[in-house]
């Protein structure tokens, strides 16, 4: 029990007054002679037995009555918590990620934890809310209701530690407060696994939402796995956590009309096949009907009219093998040399290739430095008698320099396999296969550099500097056996693509997205991404033939954007939501002994609420003053 006003309770010392009156009273009695003197001592002592009975019962009713009285003055009352002079805050994250939309009893857990929480909090009280991509700070539950049942899901979920930081610095600095922070969520199994942080100013009280059933059918992914020239074989994997998981019927749209259906069995595949005729544009789709998450039921895709890359390639010796490497349905190749290479056509090719040039001119120089600027790719390769103040004059800005040539030969033997040159070219790193070499080479200094292929003392054969590539040594036949090496075609094809970077069938939402536009614009014009009624300005960066646009979080939604100039469609690009929450896995969080968990919103408001329950037991304490009253009037007239 507590007390409003506890400095009323020193008034209860006064309660010694009248004991003390009582014990030292001054009345006597008077001496009266009788006869019969035995009868009337007996008498006398009986009738000083009962008056002593009486006062004590009396005093200690009067007692009562003043300590009741007291207390009562002083306002008692009961609480688990001293909430009566200290403000209450309460901070709620509620987990509006994909994994959300599952279905429990009442229907998707996300929005039965809002309707919870709109018909079950209080509207006096001032709350902090706050999920994945919104914050309402110091309002009221009913203040932001519209605001609340207007929430979407979002891709773009905050880590267990980052929402976990961001609710603590909702709340007051003041110590002097009750602070209460309410963590809604699934609590999915993820890399980043949650882990609550002791604090002793802060009621941490998670309550995890659990759906009924965590079977869900996933559209894992989707790759072209056959191209002819007539036709594309796509790919789509699809996944299910069910193992009983019957026969999945798959769809495949294009602009919302449907051109191809098929069935896939999970217990024996898990792959759907589609053979579509090679089209100029498609803005595809695939899709599969699962009533558990709605997100991964549907994949966005789309295939553009194929953009070939201009490689120009300007030689003095012969160079006929890039033929084979930069095929007509890709690239446009031209090959030229020196005599008779036309400067203008510079501005407009992706990739330049100096094949084995004696010296730059410099016109050359000036122009390759501009058209690199431009974003430009550039393949130098030396030549055995080359001119190095002139090579060195092109590899000036880049901080690199060749040194004198050195006879001897070398083995190619290290390659790069993290750098995207070779990503995803090899299954696994090879260890054994005939290494290439060079009889000569040149020696390379700077440290600006990565290298794509070393040697075997681990100097680089091949290296880059942003757009720039070279190669330390000559590699035609009679200096090198790279030519007739299978690493030439990766290689050099990889960068002929990187040049021009497409966009693949899809991109995930979330996740940085670099990807060329083949156009030239005006100085003030832009390119916008569109989706619907929605429009989006990315980063860009004009070049003389191309933009580069960069996508990130700010996107959201999954779909096929059409990339539009002036009102017209230049290509699309298609972005998906992330697949990690499809797999229905939780945390155990019976693990941490010392939190305080719920399965449900009702249950922790009504645990809050009565642990800041106030319950005021002044009128009680006047009931029993009353009571004393009466039962000091019943003594007095019955008690003889």
């Amino acid at each position: 029990m507590q007390f409003k006003h506890p400095e009323i309770l020193y008034a209860l010392f006064a309660l010694i007054i009248p004991v003390i009156v009582h014990l030292f009273q001054l009345r006597k009695f008077k001496k009266q002679a009788f006869t019969n003197v035995a009868f009337l001592k007996k008498v006398k002592l009986q009738t000083r037995k009962s008056s002593q009975l009486k006062k004590w019962l009396i005093l200690l009713s009067r007692l009562c009555l003043l300590t009741a009285i007291i207390i009562a003055f002083a306002q008692p009352y009961t609480s688990k918590s001293n909430a009566l002079n200290k403000p209450l805050e309460t901070v709620i994250y509620l987990d509006n990620s994909y994994s959300m939309q599952a279905k429990g009893k009442q229907g998707e857990l996300f929005k039965r934890a809002v309707q919870d929480l709109i018909s079950q909090s209080s509207n006096s009280n001032n709350v902090s809310v706050f999920t994945n991509n919104a914050t309402f700070k110091n309002t009221t539950i009913n203040g932001v209701k519209k605001e609340l049942l207007q929430l979407d899901y979002t891709n773009n979920q905050l880590s267990y530690e980052a929402a976990y930081l961001k609710g603590e610095k909702l709340f007051n600095n003041s110590e002097n407060s009750i602070k209460n922070f309410i963590f809604i969520s699934d609590f999915q199994l993820k890399d980043d696994l949650f882990k609550p942080k002791p604090n002793d100013n802060i009621a941490f009280k998670a309550v995890q939402l659990i759906p009924e059933s965590t079977n869900n059918l996933i559209i894992d992914s989707l790759y072209i796995s056959k191209e002819t020239p007539s036709l594309i074989e796509l790919t789509a994997l699809v996944n299910s956590n069910n193992s009983n998981a019957d026969l999945i019927p798959v769809s495949l749209f294009n602009n919302n009309k449907l051109i191809a259906k098929t069935s896939v069995n999970l217990n024996e595949a898990n792959t759907a096949v589609f053979s579509i005729n090679k089209s100029n544009n498609l803005q595809g789709k695939i899709s599969i009907d699962d009533t558990s998450l709605q997100f991964d039921n549907t994949l966005y895709f789309n295939i553009n009219t194929s953009k070939k890359i201009n490689v120009l390639a300007v030689a003095e010796t012969d160079s006929n093998f890039l033929k084979r490497i930069f095929s007509k349905d890709e690239f446009n190749l031209t090959i030229t040399n020196l005599e008779r290479l036309n400067y203008s056509d510079i501005e407009s090719q992706h990739l330049i290739i100096l094949n084995e040039i004696e010296s730059l001119p410099t016109p050359l120089i000036n122009s390759i430095n501009t058209f690199t600027q431009n974003g430009g790719h550039v393949i130098l390769i030396p030549n055995k008698t080359g001119q190095l103040a002139t090579y060195n004059s092109l590899l000036a800005p880049y901080g690199t320099k060749l040194t004198k040539l050195l006879s001897a030969e070398k083995r190619i033997t290290t390659i790069n396999y993290d750098h995207p040159t070779f990503l995803n070219v090899f299954n696994n790193k090879v260890d054994n296969f005939q290494y290439p070499k060079v009889n000569s080479f040149y020696n390379v200094t700077g440290n600006r550099f990565s290298s794509i292929l070393k040697y075997e003392d681990d100097s680089p054969f091949l290296a880059q500097n942003g757009t720039l590539y070279l190669f330390t040594s000559p590699i035609n036949l009679q200096n090198s056996t790279f030519q007739n090496s299978p690493l030439i075609v990766p290689t050099l094809y990889n960068i002929g693509t990187q040049s021009l970077k497409t966009p693949p069938l899809y991109n995930n939402l979330d996740v940085l997205t670099t990807f060329d536009v083949p156009i030239s614009l005006n100085q003030d014009d832009v390119l916008t991404l569109e989706l619907n009624d929605k429009k989006y300005i990315p980063q860009q960066q004009s070049y003389a033939n191309k933009v580069t646009l960069t996508t990130n979080n700010y996107l959201t939604l999954a779909g096929v954007y059409n990339v539009v100039h002036n009102n017209k469609t230049i290509q699309q690009i298609s972005y998906n939501s992330l697949r990690e929450e499809s797999q229905l896995t939780y945390q155990d969080l019976t693990v941490f002994e010392d939190l305080k968990t719920y399965n449900s919103v009702p249950k922790v408001l009504s645990d809050i609420k009565s642990e800041t329950n106030i319950n005021e037991l002044w009128k009680w304490f006047v009931i029993f003053a009353m009571a004393f009253v009466l039962i000091e009037m019943l003594l007095l007239k019955y008690l003889k």
